[in-house]
């Protein structure tokens, strides 16, 4: 199935006066040549590459230190019926859009979106690398590979960079030469790769530094906490044959395969929570935190029962006095990204619906292509057409400063 090629006239274009929506995620796959090409040379012979998967027959992206290899099917399985979706693919069979900046713009068209920023596939898998220098290389050619390709669509395709964090004066320098390469934010790693978390004050100056450069961090799911599933071989993308259940549940492990699914939006959860009890926030007021494809419609629970345990449970929590409610930090400082959550939009006013930003996720399995205008007027029924066009096209366009239509 190939995005780049397909019949203009079965559009998913919004109506003539509709609002033209911008993804505030969405996705590249990236192509046999991303990390063989512009890695490193010291690291030329270790680099990611993709090949046929004997044990499948699919192609697959094979990476030094992980288990077993990463089927692409899923990568890019927009469009794809869900009785068909499959974790075997060949990359030929692959949405070009995903590669080609020129076909990605046919795919836009059809969809009906306007501009999309654009987050890694196998990168985020990467984040979870626990060879600390092997992870630095593909992530930097992976950011030379996509400085070339948002530039073979301006206007149309903002790039956010990768950054690891061993220390924090190489996360600021690497925050700067992002900045440099004309990307429009940076994603991090769910964990860094230090002995402090990032509610530690020693982050500080990495979030001053950002607040400065005007470089909103944004942590998106998969990108943390999953280091023993692939280097293990026990998990996601279509990796291993899974142990017994009691070394399943050590590992915080439980149920069906799908119920792993949820655990992707705790992770989130989690770094949100840590950022805001850590007064990262109270210190940092001018700090922006994007939470990339978590969903939203929890966050007025989540928000509530973080002021009762404030209220309620502070003092033996030696948590102390805050400036603001924890629901207030959250409010200002994070904003959130989802595709298809009803829930969103109908609970937009307990929350801030400055916050919330509306993605498409193509190629992914998960996207709303070709069909988002579909889910759009689905979601969006008795929601005001102000909020329709903050969450769809103005949050994303006023939080990264780029010029909308």
């Amino acid at each position: 199935m190939d995005g780049a090629v397909a019949d203009p006239h079965t559009a998913s274009r919004p109506a003539t006066g509709a609002i033209r929506p911008v993804s505030a995620d969405s996705h590249v796959l990236e192509p046999p040549n991303c990390y063989v090409d512009y890695i490193d040379p010291a690291f030329r012979g270790r680099a990611p590459f993709i090949q046929k998967n004997p044990a499948t027959g699919g192609d697959a992206f094979y990476i030094e230190g992980f288990a077993k290899p990463v089927g692409l099917g899923l990568l890019a399985a927009a469009g794809v019926d869900s009785r068909e979706i499959a974790v075997t693919a060949r990359f030929d069979d692959l949405h070009r859009g995903g590669w080609d900046p020129k076909a990605r713009v046919i795919d836009q068209d059809r969809d009906g979106v306007q501009a999309e920023f654009v987050y890694p596939t196998v990168g985020m898998l990467i984040c979870n690398h626990p060879d600390r220098a092997f992870k630095s290389a593909c992530i930097w050619a992976y950011n030379r590979w996509l400085q070339e390709f948002v530039g073979g669509a301006p206007g149309r395709l903002y790039g956010l960079g990768q950054i690891t964090l061993t220390s924090i004066e190489q996360g600021v320098r690497d925050l700067q030469r992002l900045k440099e390469m004309g990307f429009k934010g940076v994603m991090m790693p769910g964990e860094p790769d230090m002995d402090e978390d990032y509610d530690d004050p020693v982050f500080d100056p990495f979030w001053r530094a950002a607040v400065e450069l005007q470089m909103p961090v944004s942590f998106h799911i998969l990108t943390g906490g999953l280091t023993k599933s692939f280097i293990e071989g026990t998990a996601a993308f279509g990796g291993g044959v899974a142990p017994d259940r009691r070394t399943l549940r050590a590992q915080g492990i439980r149920g069906a395969d799908i119920n792993q699914s949820f655990s992707h939006v705790r992770m989130c959860q989690d770094i949100l929570g840590m950022l805001v009890w850590g007064r990262v926030f109270e210190r940092n007021p001018g700090l922006k935190v994007v939470c990339v494809e978590a969903d939203a419609g929890w966050a007025p629970h989540y928000m509530y029962r973080m002021d009762h345990f404030y209220d309620r449970h502070r003092h033996w929590k030696k948590v102390g006095d805050m400036e603001k409610l924890p629901s207030e930090y959250f409010s200002e400082n994070i904003y959130l990204t989802f595709q298809d959550d009803w829930s969103a939009f109908q609970v937009a006013h307990l929350m801030n619906p400055k916050r919330l930003l509306w993605a498409s996720d193509f190629p992914h399995s998960d996207s709303t292509w070709p069909l988002s205008q579909e889910v759009i007027a689905r979601n969006t029924q008795g929601v005001s057409d102000e909020h329709k066009a903050w969450i769809l096209r103005d949050n994303t366009a006023e939080l990264y400063n780029i010029p909308v239509v």
